[in-house]
């Protein structure tokens, strides 16, 4: 594996399974120094939302770069205010004019807002249909939001992106999604940065020579989960991108997995309100 490494989406498109996330990365220099020694560090996808407040920045940072616009994978949410059909027609729009971009490889809904997600995905279905997007997909929804969506849709969400790190394995739904063909993503990786004092993962990262930083995005890509790590550190954004040159055992990964308490850094999905 390398970081050019990708899984393809049902549709056949090619997703690279290491990104970079910008949640939290202020709008302006922060965000535009970030993303662009990001590319400058080999990564293709960079993933945003509406809600960052920051796409202008990332748009900024994909012109500048020099890197060619389909060579990158570009991924932005649409929020919750804006769901329901013509809403969220509008908010797509809206997102394009701000990364300067005529169309983006992956857009998800980014939490299940009860009532509107379905007419959220038809606008989605649209969007796809019209090849203004690549592939569709959702965040932060549970098995039951799954099968509601799929209930009515004509196209089954391609991506879920959802809290996961080795305190929050979501082991059960990353088993339906794999039965249903839709590829799991990973925010939060390292816990909020929670987990890189947890004793267990520091003796596996210093037998490879590595960090848990590493060691935690390494198990992500063995357990088959596309991931996307935040940092507004250059030597920390390359570092992330450095696991491509050791490999967790299998009792490695087991450990890692056991350290599961069904703990979320973030909101429930069945427990919002915003």
């Amino acid at each position: 594996m390398n970081l050019k490494d990708t899984v393809k989406l049902t549709n056949g498109v090619e997703m690279p399974r290491l990104g970079f996330g910008v949640w939290k990365v202020k709008d302006g220099d922060e965000a535009v120094n970030s993303v662009k020694w990001a590319i400058e560090a080999g990564y293709v996808s960079i993933d945003t939302a509406a809600a960052y407040k920051n796409e202008e920045g990332v748009g900024q940072a994909i012109k500048e770069s020099g890197v060619k616009r389909e060579d990158l994978f570009v991924t932005t949410k649409l929020w919750n205010a804006e769901q329901g059909y013509e809403s969220t027609l509008a908010a797509f729009d809206e997102s394009l004019r701000k990364l300067e971009l005529d169309y983006v490889d992956l857009y998800l809904i980014h939490w299940p807002v009860k009532g509107k997600f379905k007419d959220t995905w038809r606008a989605f279905e649209k969007l796809y249909n019209d090849k203004r997007v690549r592939a569709i997909g959702v965040c932060n929804f549970h098995e039951h939001h799954l099968k509601e969506l799929m209930e009515d849709a004509e196209i089954a969400p391609m991506v879920n992106q959802i809290e996961l790190h080795p305190e929050l394995t979501q082991e059960p739904l990353r088993n339906y999604c794999a039965e249903h063909n839709i590829v799991v993503e990973a925010w939060s990786p390292l816990g909020n940065g929670k987990l890189l004092d947890n004793e267990e993962i520091k003796a596996i990262a210093e037998a490879h020579g590595k960090s848990v930083a590493q060691v935690i995005l390494r198990w992500d890509l063995q357990i088959g989960v596309v991931t996307i790590p935040k940092s507004v550190h250059q030597e920390r954004i390359i570092q992330n991108a450095d696991i491509f040159d050791f490999e967790l055992t299998e009792d490695e990964v087991a450990k890692i997995s056991a350290l599961n308490k069904d703990k979320r850094t973030g909101p429930d999905p069945d427990n919002f309100n915003f």
